[in-house]
């Protein structure tokens, strides 16, 4: 069976690209591998790779996700940060017969700027069909939540208002959860918070992807506005007198610098992890 790459980054839910997997599914005979360079966030002082890689496998994840949706058989992993590296690592170690490679407008793609469709066909051989994908004027086919949690990223309240809010339409929902500090032990403790959560929103049938996010609420934030589409976030806190991030006015300084709609949820216990 041939296998299809798809290399995409920001653009990866776009409806452009999901049409285009559709179609050549339809066509049959073809499984798909997914691709997602790693990206270097622009906010913050320190660049975790943890982080940079976590945010590549959320991507790698929803695509995923639709493909299962839809009935579509795939792969996909994290590449090099560098696209054209990442597409030819893949196709060097598996049996690619075809590329799709996604990208924002020309005037808006570093891709483009640096003529990557043309090289990928000069080096590969291959047919590489470009998929242009206009965010800023087509959206998404779906909303996507970006949820900001820690301590209580399992409580019932947070994981109530998540299933509400993914009762009222299609949804696709990103978990960052900010590390406390580079310990081990602390980003163990974080990713099995994460795991909690998303467990449950499995078992409600919400598509959801998690990630561990820099430790600084505000710059966790701020880098996921950067790495997706994002049509809304909620923060969730401890109450006002215990939280931290309140302390810090995190919901206010995120609404203001995203201009997206920022709803608090207030959780009354935490879960351990």
């Amino acid at each position: 069976m041939a296998e299809i790459l798809v290399l995409a980054n920001e653009t990866i839910g776009g409806a452009a690209l999901l049409d285009a997997i559709r179609t050549r599914h339809e066509q049959g005979d073809a499984r798909f591998h997914v691709v997602v360079p790693q990206s270097r966030p622009r906010h913050g002082n320190v660049i975790y790779d943890d982080v940079v890689r976590d945010s590549a496998q959320v991507r790698v994840d929803l695509a995923l996700a639709f493909m299962r949706e839809e009935g579509i058989e795939g792969t996909g992993e994290v590449g090099d940060g560098d696209p054209y590296n990442a597409a030819m690592d893949a196709i060097g170690s598996r049996p690619i017969r075809e590329v799709i490679v996604s990208t924002l407008p020309t005037q808006a793609s570093a891709w483009m700027r640096r003529d990557l469709i043309e090289q990928l066909q000069d080096e590969s051989g291959l047919p590489v069909e470009h998929v242009v994908v206009d965010l800023e004027r087509d959206g998404l086919p779906f909303d996507v939540t970006l949820v900001m949690a820690n301590q209580t990223v399992a409580g019932r309240e947070l994981v109530d208002h998540l299933k509400e809010l993914a009762d009222r339409g299609p949804h696709r929902l990103i978990i960052v959860v900010p590390q406390d500090h580079s310990e081990g032990h602390a980003v163990r403790e974080a990713r099995e918070r994460l795991r909690t959560l998303l467990a449950s929103l499995e078992e409600a049938g919400i598509v959801a992807a998690g990630m561990i996010g820099d430790p600084d609420p505000y710059t966790a934030a701020m880098n996921a506005d950067q790495y997706f589409h994002i049509s809304e976030i909620v923060i969730s806190t401890l109450p006002e007198g215990s939280s931290r991030w309140m302390a810090d006015k995190l919901v206010d300084r995120v609404a203001k610098s995203t201009g997206k709609p920022v709803e608090h949820v207030e959780v009354s216990e935490t879960v351990e992890a």
